[in-house]
C-alpha cells in the first residue's frame, strides 16, 4: 500500500462527497446527506473501490480533531458554566439511563449480559462529529438547544473512556478492582492533561502568536493552532483518553485569547476538508445488500432507537428545568448513534463479543441514524417554537444567546478607527473591534475595548465579532481591495445595518456602494469640507478682529 493508492482512494471519495453533496444541496437536502451516501455506493459492500478504507479512516480522523478544536474555541470556561448542570448531571444521567434501557431491550432479545451491556453503551452515545457540524451550519450553535445539546455531547465524549474499559472487560476476564484501577487511572491521566495543556496554552502560545503576528507571517499562528489541536489529541491519546477530548480541551483553553477568533477562520477550510472526508469514510461502513435484505428490522430498531433516546434526553433536560422547546429539541438533536460507538463495536468484534451477522446490522443502524440526523435537526426548532407557542412555560426560561447584541462593529484601529471610537465612547455605545496589528489590538484591548485580533475579510471573523446582531458596521481600513471585500461580507450576514465604508479616493465610491455600503466617507471630499470650513473659521475670525 503505497501513499499514492491512498491519495487515489481519498481523492475518489472527496469527489464523490462533493458531487453527491452538491445534488443533495441542489435537492434541498443537507450535504452531509451525499457525503455518507457517497461513501456506502464506493464502499466494499457496494462497488469496492476503495482498497485503502481503513487508512482514509484514520487520516480523517484528523477532522473530527480539528471539528472539536474549533468547537472548544466557541465555548470558554464562561460559557461553559453556563450549561454545566445540564451537561455534567444530564449527560450522565442520559448515557446510565441509555445504556440501561438498551441493555435491558437486549436481553429481551435474547442477548447475553456482556452483549447487552456493550450494545446499550454504544446506544448511550450521539455523534459529537455530525451534530455540532449541523449546529454551526444551522447558525443555532448559541441557541438553548445548541448548547445543551453540545454540554451532553461532551459528557458523552469523556464518558467513551470508562466505556471502553467497561466493553474491554466484558470481553475478557477483569475483575472489578481491576476495572475500577484503570477507571481511576484515566480520571488520573485527564487531570494531568487538562494541567500540561492550561499551562502550554497560557505561558506558551500567546508568546509564540504574538512574536509571528509582529513579524507579519499570516501563516504562523494556523501552523501553531494545527500543532496544538494534534498535540493535545496526540497526548490524551497516549493517556490512553479520548482525542477529541484532548482537542477540545486545547480549543476551550485558546477560546480566552485574542487570536481565537483568527485561528478559527484559517482552521476553517483545513476542517472542512478532513471532516468531508471523514463523514464520507463513515459511509463505506454501510452494507447497502444487508440493509435491503433486513430492511424491516433495521427500520424497527432505528425507529426504537431514535424515539427511545430523544424521549430520554427529553424528559432529562425538562428535569434539569430547560424550557420545554429546548428540551424537546435537545432530544432530537441527539437522538442519533455517534461515531464513537464504532470504537466500542471495533472491541466488540476483535474480542468476539458479538458476531459478524449483529455487527453489521448494529453498523447499518447506526449509519441509518446518522443518515436522519439532519432531518431531525431541521424539526427541531420548529417543534420548540410549536411547544413553547402552544404550553405553559416549563422551567427556566432563560436563553442562552449571544453577548453581543445590538452594538457597533469597529474594523481598524488606525487614526480613523481611534476618531470613532472617542466619539462612539462618549456616547456609551457597545462596541467590538477587530484589528490584525497585535501592537494596536492591544493598546485597544488595554483600553477596555471588547477586541477580536483578526483579518476582518475573513467570514468567520466577522461573525464572531457578530455582524449578524450589529445595529452598524463601521469600516475605517485604508486599504481599498480589503475594505470592499469586508463590506461584502458585512453585508450577506447583515442585510439591515448600517455600514459606512472609509475610501480614499472618490472614484472608488460607487463600488464600495455596490459592495452593500450604506454610505461611503472618502477623503478626498472629507478633506476639502475640513478645507473649507477651516477657511471660513480663519476669514470670520479676521473679521471679528477687525470689528
Amino acid at each position: 500500500m503505497s501513499a499514492w493508492t491512498i491519495l487515489q482512494d481519498a481523492l475518489f471519495l472527496l469527489l464523490g462527497a462533493m458531487l453527491l453533496g452538491a445534488l443533495f444541496e441542489r435537492l434541498k437536502q443537507n450535504a452531509v446527506l451525499g457525503y455518507l451516501l457517497a461513501g456506502a455506493l464506493l464502499g466494499p459492500n457496494a462497488f469496492d473501490v476503495l482498497p485503502n478504507r481503513d487508512a482514509i479512516l484514520s487520516i480523517a480522523e484528523l477532522g473530527v480533531t480539528l471539528l472539536l478544536f474549533a468547537i472548544g474555541m466557541e465555548f470558554s470556561w464562561r460559557k461553559l458554566r453556563r450549561i454545566g448542570s445540564i451537561a455534567l448531571g444530564g449527560g450522565t444521567l442520559q448515557v446510565l439511563v441509555t445504556m440501561g434501557a438498551a441493555a435491558w431491550l437486549g436481553r429481551g432479545f435474547g442477548l447475553d449480559r456482556g452483549q447487552s451491556i456493550a450494545v446499550g453503551a454504544m446506544m448511550a452515545l450521539s455523534s459529537t462529529a455530525l451534530v455540532t457540524r449541523l449546529l454551526f451550519d444551522r447558525a443555532e450553535i448559541d441557541s438553548l438547544h445548541g448548547r445543551s445539546t453540545v454540554g451532553i455531547l461532551l459528557l458523552q465524549d469523556i464518558a467513551v473512556v470508562p466505556l471502553v474499559i467497561l466493553v474491554t472487560a466484558l470481553a475478557g476476564d477483569a475483575s472489578t478492582a481491576e476495572l475500577g484501577w484503570e477507571t481511576a487511572r484515566a480520571l488520573f491521566f485527564a487531570f494531568l492533561l487538562v494541567v500540561a495543556v492550561v499551562l502550554i496554552l497560557k505561558y506558551v502560545f500567546p508568546r509564540l502568536v504574538g512574536f509571528s503576528t509582529e513579524g507579519g507571517n499570516r501563516d504562523l499562528p494556523a501552523l501553531l493552532a494545527i500543532v496544538t489541536a494534534v498535540g493535545c489529541a496526540w497526548g490524551a491519546h497516549a493517556l490512553g483518553l479520548s482525542p477529541l477530548l484532548g482537542a477540545f480541551v486545547g480549543g476551550v483553553m485558546l477560546a480566552e485569547s485574542p487570536f481565537a477568533t483568527q485561528v478559527r477562520a484559517d482552521l476553517s477550510p483545513l476542517k472542512t476538508l478532513f471532516v468531508t472526508l471523514f463523514f464520507a469514510a463513515i459511509g463505506t461502513l454501510t452494507n447497502p445488500q444487508l440493509v435491503a435484505e433486513h430492511w424491516g428490522a433495521v427500520c424497527a430498531l432505528t425507529v426504537a432507537i431514535v424515539f427511545g433516546k430523544a424521549v430520554i434526553v427529553f424528559l432529562i433536560a425538562l428535569l434539569f428545568r430547560l424550557p420545554l422547546g429546548a428540551s424537546a429539541a435537545t432530544g432530537l438533536c441527539l437522538a442519533q448513534i455517534g461515531e464513537f460507538s464504532f470504537v466500542l463495536l471495533d472491541i466488540t468484534r476483535h474480542t468476539q463479543l458479538i458476531g459478524a451477522e449483529l455487527f453489521e446490522l448494529i453498523v447499518s443502524v447506526i449509519v441509518v441514524t446518522l443518515f436522519l440526523t439532519p432531518y431531525l435537526m431541521a424539526l427541531a426548532p420548529r417543534l420548540a417554537r410549536f411547544l413553547e407557542s402552544h404550553a405553559p412555560i416549563n422551567g427556566d426560561p432563560t436563553t442562552v444567546s449571544d453577548d453581543r447584541a445590538a452594538h457597533i462593529v469597529l474594523v481598524g484601529f488606525g487614526p480613523a478607527g481611534q476618531a470613532v471610537w472617542e466619539h462612539l465612547n462618549e456616547q456609551k455605545t457597545p462596541l467590538v473591534l477587530i484589528e490584525w496589528n497585535p501592537a494596536l489590538a492591544r493598546r485597544a484591548d488595554a483600553m477596555g475595548i471588547d477586541t477580536i485580533i483578526g483579518d476582518a475579510t475573513r467570514k468567520d471573523v466577522l461573525t464572531h465579532a457578530g455582524v449578524r446582531t450589529a445595529k452598524a458596521i463601521a469600516i475605517t481600513v485604508p486599504d481599498p481591495t480589503a475594505a470592499r471585500a469586508i463590506t461584502t461580507h458585512a453585508r450577506a450576514a447583515a442585510r439591515d445595518a448600517l455600514i459606512v465604508t472609509r475610501s480614499r479616493y472618490q472614484r472608488w465610491n460607487e463600488d464600495l456602494v455596490a459592495s452593500g455600503a450604506t454610505s461611503v466617507v472618502d477623503e478626498e471630499t472629507e478633506v476639502g469640507l475640513q478645507m473649507a470650513s477651516e477657511i471660513q473659521r480663519v476669514l470670520d475670525t479676521r473679521e471679528s478682529g477687525k470689528s
